[in-house]
């Protein structure tokens, strides 16, 4: 019979504006597990988090491991899933928190979670209002209108991909863009005019392209500005930032499939109508 160890490991999402988009879930967990580990950039969370939890872990320091020489965010991310686990391992209840969704350009919650699960410890996740599901309402974007194609903006650069301009398109972290030392979170001009150079193969230089950035706190405006795609090189862009890319072209109906699903609908005594 297989003993189940004594500890155990949730990751929550605290969403990207805590008032209003924190689930009562990840609230529940946050105020009774045994401690909270948190990585959140808005300080009015990390206050929040302090308040509430009855023993509270910041990792945002750990980033100033990247100064370190011969480190770089992979380490950074591993120390911070490491720290997790080592509260785990104590016996507690432990509670990750991460802004926006715990699973979503998070890493370290899964490092965590497939550890722990590995250890035979209890781990899972819930989810969490993310950037995407900001982007959608801010935006007003459907993505099943057209359809939906979203990637890391580095990732694009650097590998082959194929992209349908009939759909939406988003680039997640264009203010990373090129940095492959993986030692700054930062970009430049050159990397970015790099991005614009792959995304002109697919996309006219005059298209109409959308920067985001959710509101993280109150105080804050969202950011939405259209801008021509050529001239996103000389745009302050931010972590946070997101670059979203309209259809440049219609969708072009598939008529040989058209006519194969209305043979069968006809067989079965049936008439419809493609969209």
């Amino acid at each position: 019979m297989t003993i189940q160890k004594q500890g155990s490991l949730v990751c929550v999402g605290t969403g990207m504006r805590m008032g209003g988009q924190l689930t009562p879930i990840a609230q529940s967990y946050i105020e009774t597990f045994d401690i909270v580990v948190a990585a959140v950039p808005n300080i009015f969370t990390r206050k929040w988090l302090q308040g509430v939890a009855k023993e509270y872990i910041c990792l945002n320091s750990y980033y100033e491991d990247m100064n370190i020489e011969g480190k770089n965010r992979r380490d950074t991310y591993r120390r911070m899933a490491d720290t997790i686990l080592a509260e785990m391992r104590k016996g507690k209840r432990v509670c990750a928190a991460f802004y926006g969704h715990p699973g979503i350009f998070a890493c370290i919650s899964h490092m965590a979670i497939a550890d722990a699960r590995a250890e035979g410890y209890q781990a899972h996740m819930e989810p969490g209002i993310s950037a995407l599901d900001c982007l959608v309402a801010d935006l007003g974007i459907d993505p099943g209108t057209y359809g939906m194609q979203s990637m890391e903006s580095t990732q694009f650069m650097i590998y082959h991909r194929t992209i349908d301009t009939t759909a939406l398109l988003i680039l997640w972290q264009p203010g990373i863009a090129g940095e492959l030392a993986l030692k700054k979170l930062e970009t430049n001009e050159e990397y970015l005019q790099i991005l614009v150079n792959k995304l002109a193969r697919s996309y006219s230089l005059d298209h109409e392209v959308i920067l985001y950035e959710a509101a993280t706190d109150p105080l804050e405006k969202t950011r939405i500005d259209k801008i021509r795609l050529g001239d996103l090189p000389r745009m302050t862009l931010k972590q946070i930032t997101t670059l979203v890319i309209p259809p440049s072209k219609s969708l072009e109906r598939d008529q040989s499939i058209i006519d194969e699903l209305n043979a069968i609908a006809a067989q079965r005594g049936q008439v419809q109508q493609a969209a």
